[in-house]
């Protein structure tokens, strides 16, 4: 049974409880991270850390833990479920103030919600997907504005996931105006005569933290990055593509919409940067 994290303690998970009156579960008014675990250690926490800020500070809410304590809670959940592949998820709500109203409730008497857990995931750096590539279908985007925001509203993202399953696809990138945003749990990319294209930071897209590790790695190693909306069209003309995110870190695309990229298998590029992610993210885990 899983040790959780739940405001101060930890506990078995069914032993567990948050108030029915919290404003996650009414309002999603909450924000979330993710971090990888890898033999044991944490990939990028500062990375995630600093991201969790500045959500936070977005939604004019308090962090009720600094960067060390965080990194404690986290360790602690590691050894306790003894994780050594797998992820650790950190949720911060409004809190509860006892019953339900628009309102804010008075960050002076009512507390945030902290809950953490971890998922075992064996063999997360050796997923199939990374070696056959996903297959996307395209879906609208009809998100609200601030995807920059890494809120727990994902209810059009667990959509967009179902779109693709029914498509017998593995996942959905989304368009708005007929460029593609992200994908519904990561950012995109495709690779065009040896440039790597992705989306620019604004509100339409969250701000990755792999996306942001793997962009550096790729400057580094001398390859072109061209920071610009892309669509679906030329997608599907691309020589590779490939998604990133901190439990997918680089994992290639060999389809959209039913047509094929390339020869329908993981390209280069794709497969060199996933490689340096994770040579480059274990030596710096903590």
């Amino acid at each position: 049974m899983r040790t959780v994290y739940v405001n101060g303690d930890y506990l078995p998970e069914t032993e567990a409880t948050v108030s029915i009156f919290d404003r996650g579960f009414l309002m999603a008014d909450g924000v979330y991270e993710v971090t990888s675990v890898l033999r044991g250690k944490l990939i990028d926490f500062d990375g995630h850390a600093k991201r969790l800020e500045r959500s936070l500070s977005e939604l004019d809410m308090k962090s009720p833990l600094d960067r060390d304590a965080l990194l404690e809670i986290h360790r602690e959940l590691v050894r306790a479920n003894e994780i050594d592949e797998g992820l650790v998820y950190l949720q911060i709500t409004r809190g509860s103030d006892g019953d339900r109203d628009f309102v804010f409730p008075d960050p002076a008497t009512t507390d945030p919600t902290v809950v953490l857990f971890t998922q075992s995931k064996p063999g997360l750096a050796q997923s199939p997907s990374a070696n056959t590539g996903l297959k996307i279908v395209s879906i609208d985007d009809l998100r609200w504005g601030r995807r920059d925001i890494k809120t727990v509203q994902l209810l059009y993202p667990s959509m967009g996931k179902m779109m693709a399953k029914a498509e017998g696809a593995d996942d959905a990138w989304m368009v708005e105006d007929g460029q593609v945003t992200e994908g519904t749990s990561n950012n995109a990319y495709i690779v065009k005569d040896g440039r790597i294209i992705t989306r620019g930071l604004s509100h339409e897209i969250l701000h990755g933290i792999t996306r942001a590790a793997v962009l550096r790695f790729a400057r580094e190693a001398q390859m072109e990055v061209e920071e610009r909306p892309f669509t679906i069209a030329e997608a599907q003309a691309a020589d590779e593509a490939f998604v990133t995110s901190a439990s997918a870190f680089v994992t290639p695309v060999v389809e959209i919409d039913g047509v094929r990229l390339g020869d329908g298998t993981p390209g280069p590029v794709a497969g060199r940067l996933r490689e340096i992610y994770l040579d480059e993210s274990l030596k710096a885990a903590i």
